[in-house]
């Protein structure tokens, strides 16, 4: 996890050790900070295509859970207290059942599923303390996205313990808490990325359609759901 920085300064972190709570009082939307056992770790801001991939997973996988009622996705900063620590993951999705450890500021409790996008700084801590943390708090699936090394992780919690399910630069995996939805890895490494609605159309198939149809039609009536319809059944003349 990084940060990427506009036109913020940057906060010195407190000498003395603090409670969360205090630590909630003290850090604002601006400063870029995990809590870990009473001390202020500070983070540093993101790379333009870290954040641009962040983006793009947010969105694709905050639409999905949307459409089929799977509960929330929330991207950071947005911290999630576990029992040692509290993080900032990148992106963390919170599942219907859970939906009351959401609090107005952070999340009381462990994810269902979490996503760090690694950089050159934070991929120790990703890989090393997080990694541990995020076992140890039961948090069912971890993703890992590297974009300078174009490879993906993702692992399942069995029983105590992570299991890799998937690792490499190409393929597909299907996610073990989301029901129904699957990635292309090799998707993360295109320069520009794709778009979002294509790829939506490609894992969510006839139920996104549904979807976009239903937006169409509250927007603009049967003509804009006639023109989805021809553009999905028109063939390229060049084909």
């Amino acid at each position: 996890m990084e940060r990427i920085q506009e036109t913020t300064t940057t906060r010195q972190p407190p000498k003395k050790r603090m409670t969360y709570e205090e630590f909630l009082a003290w850090a604002d939307e601006d400063t870029y900070a995990e809590w870990v056992n009473g001390e202020v770790i500070m983070v540093s801001p993101a790379s333009r295509r870290h954040q641009d991939i962040t983006d793009f997973l947010t969105a694709v996988l905050r639409t999905f859970v949307e459409i089929h009622g799977l509960g929330r996705v929330i991207s950071a900063p947005f911290q999630m207290k576990l029992p040692y620590s509290g993080r900032e993951p990148d992106i963390l999705f919170v599942a219907r059942e859970h939906l009351d450890r959401l609090r107005d500021t952070y999340l009381d409790g462990p994810a269902d599923l979490v996503v760090e996008v690694l950089s050159p700084e934070s991929a120790a801590r990703d890989r090393g303390e997080k990694f541990y943390e995020y076992e140890a708090a039961g948090i069912p699936e971890y993703w890992l996205i590297d974009p300078t090394r174009e490879m993906a992780e993702f692992y399942v919690l069995e029983g105590k313990h992570y299991r890799p399910r998937f690792t490499g630069s190409h393929g597909r995996y299907e996610s073990h808490v989301l029901p129904g939805f699957w990635w292309q890895v090799e998707w993360l490494w295109q320069d520009p990325l794709p778009s979002e609605m294509e790829v939506l159309v490609q894992i969510g198939g006839e139920a996104y359609i549904r979807h976009l149809a239903d937006v169409l039609r509250h927007v603009g009536g049967d003509a804009y759901v006639r023109l989805l319809v021809r553009h999905l059944t028109e063939k390229d003349p060049q084909e």
